[in-house]
């Protein structure tokens, strides 16, 4: 890894690991509870996804929801304070392993994995497409990525205000390459990176996540 890019994990891991103890409390004043619940509603639905790795699994808040649909899953983070958290979460859950990995090149081989799982990581990242790619380089052919991720497509104009200020009171200004994706922005991007789109929505009221689920085409 080059220098330029070693120094912007770096940036991007202090930022999201300055207040580990309090980051989930800050993520439901920003974004709301009621769309905590309806992601947690939508990965109920999901099918048996077999070997799994989550990718930015911050504090484990999810990883306690996906887990249930996996035969073993690995979850991992660039930050070892919010690994830390997730540790205490978690448990010795059977499943479950927790360690620390940087999602745009990642220590697991070719087609190694079944289904990987991405919760409000992609609009984040500087580099998003380099994301989608470890992806489909780590998942086994016709394997499934499943991304849900904050948005503020379709908000309401003083909604969009209101969290945007909400996110300033809890972590001050946001890293510059943060995204806001529409579902046919997303969408693009995944097909681009070789994956077919099996599902595609935007959930919640007030505040809006995407929920996007691609399989890999081996034929890409």
């Amino acid at each position: 890894m080059i220098g330029g890019e070693k120094l912007s994990d770096n940036i991007t891991e202090e930022y999201w690991s300055r207040f580990p103890d309090t980051y989930d409390k800050k993520m439901e004043y920003v974004v709301g509870k009621e769309l905590r619940d309806a992601i947690i509603q939508e990965l109920n639905r999901l099918p048996e996804l077999g070997e799994l790795v989550e990718l930015g699994c911050g504090t484990g808040i999810f990883t306690e929801t996906i887990v249930l649909k996996t035969k073993s899953m690995v979850a991992t983070d660039l930050s070892d304070s919010l690994l830390a958290v997730a540790r205490t979460r978690i448990g010795d859950h059977p499943k479950v392993t927790i360690q620390k990995e940087n999602c745009m090149a990642t220590s697991f081989p070719s087609e190694a994995l079944d289904s990987v799982f991405i919760a409000n990581l992609i609009h984040v990242v500087e580099s998003p497409s380099t994301l989608l790619q470890e992806c489909y380089r780590i998942l086994r052919k016709n394997g499934t990525l499943v991304i849900v991720t904050f948005t503020d497509h379709g908000m309401k104009l003083w909604e969009k205000i209101k969290m945007g200020l909400r996110f300033v009171k809890s972590w001050g200004k946001p890293p510059a390459h943060t995204h806001s994706f529409s579902p046919e922005d997303l969408a693009s991007m995944m097909k681009d990176a070789g994956f077919v789109i099996k599902t595609s929505k935007v959930i919640g009221d007030n505040t809006k996540a995407l929920y996007i689920i691609g399989q890999k085409d081996e034929d890409a």
